[in-house]
């Protein structure tokens, strides 16, 4: 089996594809698809479709050196027209290999999906981040803002509010209570 073939499978195992005309339109409306693939020898109204759905979704659609019956073998299928990567990781993975195979046909299509997911690594490398950061409950310090609107740091702030002459105020002293000075009710 090819390389990208044996991609396409990894990819259906991963819940990363949509196999048949139905769920790719509706992947594509939902612009969840990241890249159709048409096999070579797909039907011209199949073709039409998957130009649809590309248009519709604002995704890209490609024709790709496989026939029905080969992909179809790749995803488990007797046959298969038309599919859809959903993940923009394994879409670009998968065309960098076409692209490797024919760069005329297939270079600038990789060069568009790998700057798609160079971006979506760096958005989710970005939220993991972040919720790392929820969880271990880091904030960004506050700053007051001085007069000339420009941020002091922390310590500056607090001795800018200070009044001339006072001390750090600190916590407040509270009396700490003996074993003795329990209310009497």
């Amino acid at each position: 089996m090819d390389n990208t073939l044996h991609l396409l499978g990894i990819a259906k195992k991963a819940g990363r594809l949509e196999v048949g005309e139905e769920p790719v339109g509706a992947a594509a409306r939902a612009r969840q698809a990241r890249v159709i693939l048409l096999a070579c020898d797909a039907a011209a109204n199949t073709a039409r479709r998957a130009g649809h759905f590309g248009e519709a979704g604002n995704v890209l659609w490609l024709t790709v050196p496989y026939t029905k019956a080969e992909l179809g073998g790749a995803v488990g299928r007797a046959s298969c027209a038309m599919l859809a990567l959903t993940d923009a990781g394994l879409a670009a993975s998968l065309v960098k290999k076409l692209a490797a195979a024919d760069p005329e046909r297939y270079g600038p299509a990789y060069e568009q999906l790998g700057k798609k997911a160079e971006k979506v690594l760096r958005r989710q490398q970005e939220q993991r981040r972040h919720e790392k950061n929820l969880r271990l409950g880091k904030r960004k310090p506050w700053v007051a803002p001085t007069k000339d609107g420009k941020a002091l740091s922390g310590a500056e702030a607090r001795l800018a509010a200070q009044k001339p002459g006072e001390k750090h105020p600190g916590r407040p002293k509270v009396p700490k209570k003996g074993p003795g000075d329990r209310d009497k009710a």
